[in-house]
């Protein structure tokens, strides 16, 4: 009987539900495998093929389909990212709202949210039109430049549609009185710049800025938003300029390196590579006391050679190492502390996604900055590994107690070799002439996927899927960050605000201790409420010329940054190594934020000596 009350329409509903949940999904997998297939082929056809056929000309197709590719599947997964709202914000205001107000300032984000979407939409239609009147072609593939730009209607009309979902949804919960306060709110925001003849840029571009990401607005769209007030009052450039500038700003080969460390790491982290650098760090360091802990910053180490990020280290090894030291005896606070301050090392230790998108901001050296990265990564690992030792030898926390000898220890790098062998691809193959970073990025991807598919078999077909569209997913809302950057960036440069810091920097002081003093506080204050790529891509263009103003090279300065910016990783309210680590060991963040302050401290030091000792961070790249 229950068999009766299926009726027919039932699988259509169901087939419609599947297309909309999954609909980005099918690109994301198909697009991400594909250009890492295809990078991977080119690196493989230049050094090998072409090696020993000198006939053979260069698969230039390759890589000029593949940044296509990227740019399709980034603004796709764009929309990903907007239904689950994992866009980078500052939430400093928002976490002390009350509940309703929450649920109302919703409201106000996706309609910020949807005017950008809609305006790159209609203007990125408009460049249609253009390539349909004066059709232009691509350099290798001869393909129309109608194609590869149709994801600007595309993709923010797909964008603008799942953001008119989840406004529908989020009325329907708010209510129509807090839903018309919402919209009133909204639209007292957005009067000046519609009502107003004229604003001077600056105070609009900043103005702007400043009061939509105390609203909440993720920092990308508030850039953008910021940028079109802009435009719309000071008429500073042209508002097809936008749309144009969302392309033409992540068409770019190097910037495709950050999917694809991102992909190395989320491959790897499923693919069980974690549990075995835990067990190889742990024949090294178990038996000494606070060896668990000590174990964890180690391999936080090693993990951060493949993950270049700080939360997927946290996560990746505080699920395991949490549990285990609590069960050992461990202060349940001081594991998570531990953990979440070594996971900052995943920025340092090359390959790191903060030195990709500092390096591509500034024109340095992707590869000199990773080299860059290694001795503070390790003078931050080794103080970590000193203070935890001292701290667990005060309260007697013993390692486990079990033979260790040789074999053992054989036995643990023979079981994590496959894991070990990462950043041998990647710095080898960079310093050795073999690859660009973008390159050697593809190529860690693939190697991570054949090893967690075939070698140790544990990524199956479902959990391929889900990795796919958690690495596109994490770049995304990277590389929407720096498309509006870059939107914002040309709007400073116009206005000279770079060069007018500078010399008012420098007016005040030429001193180069004061100098670089005063911009290491201000990067501390700005990494307790900014995340750090948000931060890189503003700051950037702002403090270059600054430092290089008093005699510090750019790649020492980008060294500076992203140590400075790695500290916070575990300061409040935006330390996110701090909530990742609370939600794993259940435990309150502001007890844990205590507990993490002599670690904080012991990281400034480090990043004292990075500042005024350069030769200690360039050691291995020499006086750059």
């Amino acid at each position: 009987m229950p068999l009766e009350l299926v009726d027919e329409p039932v699988a259509p509903r169901g087939i419609w539900n599947w297309i909309d949940e999954n609909f980005e999904k099918v690109f994301l997998v198909s697009g991400l495998l594909a250009i890492i297939l295809f990078i991977t082929f080119q690196t493989t056809y230049r050094y090998i093929i072409v090696h020993f056929a000198s006939s053979a000309g260069a698969a230039v197709w390759t890589e000029e389909l593949a940044r296509y590719i990227f740019i399709w599947i980034s603004y796709l997964a764009l929309s990903v990212a907007v239904r689950k709202r994992s866009s980078i914000r500052i939430d400093i205001i928002y976490d002390r709202l009350p509940a309703r107000m929450q649920n109302a300032s919703w409201v106000i984000v996706e309609i910020f949210f949807l005017i950008l979407t809609l305006t790159i939409c209609w203007y990125g239609w408009t460049q249609i039109e253009r390539l349909q009147e004066f059709p232009q072609f691509t350099t290798a593939l001869r393909i129309p430049y109608i194609i590869p730009y149709l994801i600007l209607p595309l993709g923010f009309g797909l964008m603008s549609l799942r953001l008119l979902q989840s406004l529908t949804a989020q009325v329907k919960l708010c209510g129509p009185l807090d839903t018309a306060l919402a919209v009133v709110a909204a639209g007292a925001v957005i009067a000046p710049a519609v009502l107003a003849e004229y604003i001077e840029p600056l105070p609009a571009l900043f103005g702007y800025f400043a009061v939509l990401c105390a609203l909440g607005v993720p920092i990308a769209i508030s850039l953008g938003l910021s940028t079109l007030a802009t435009v719309i009052c000071a008429e500073t450039l042209p508002i097809e300029y936008l749309a144009q500038t969302a392309f033409t700003s992540i068409d770019s080969f190097p910037i495709m390196a950050i999917p694809f460390f991102i992909a190395a790491g989320v491959f790897m982290g499923a693919g069980g590579l974690s549990q075995r650098l835990l067990a190889l760090a742990d024949e090294m360091l178990g038996g000494l006391y606070g060896g668990m802990a000590l174990v964890t910053v180690a391999t936080c180490m090693f993990f951060g050679a493949i993950s270049g990020s700080g939360p997927a280290t946290v996560a990746a090894i505080g699920a395991l190492t949490i549990p285990a030291m609590v069960e050992r005896g461990y202060d349940k606070y001081f594991a998570a502390a531990i953990v979440a301050a070594s996971g900052a090392i995943g920025v340092l230790i090359p390959p790191s996604n903060p030195f990709v998108v500092y390096g591509i901001s500034a024109q340095v050296s992707i590869g000199d900055l990773f080299i860059g990265g290694i001795v503070p990564g390790i003078l931050t690992g080794l103080v970590l590994m000193g203070y935890s030792y001292f701290y667990a030898k005060s309260r007697n926390w013993r390692g486990e107690a079990r033979p260790r000898t040789i074999g053992s220890l054989m036995a643990a790098v023979w079981e994590a070799k496959w894991a070990l062998m990462v950043p041998v691809i990647v710095l080898g193959g960079i310093y050795g002439g073999i690859m660009t970073p973008t390159e050697a990025a593809a190529v860690a991807a693939f190697y991570g996927l054949i090893v967690g598919v075939f070698v140790y078999r544990e990524i199956d077909a479902r959990k391929f899927m889900d990795c796919c569209v958690e690495a596109c997913e994490t770049s995304a809302t990277i590389i929407v960050l720096m498309a509006m950057a870059t939107l914002f960036g040309n709007i400073m440069t116009i206005e000279d605000v770079p060069g007018t810091i500078a010399r008012a920097i420098l007016g005040f002081t030429e001193s180069k201790i004061v100098v670089l003093l005063l911009i290491n506080v201000l990067l501390l204050i700005v990494g307790t409420f900014m995340e750090a790529l948000a931060a890189i891509v503003i700051l950037t263009p702002i403090l270059l010329p600054v430092v290089t103003g008093v005699g510090v090279s750019p790649l020492h300065f980008g060294i500076i940054i992203v140590v400075n910016l790695a500290i916070g990783f575990i300061t409040p309210p935006v330390g996110v190594n701090l909530f990742v680590a609370s939600s794993i060991s259940k435990t309150k963040i502001e007890h844990l934020s205590r507990t993490a302050l002599p670690m904080l401290g012991l990281m400034i030091l480090v990043l004292l000596v990075v500042t005024y000792f350069p030769e200690v961070p360039l050691f291995f790249v020499g006086n750059k």
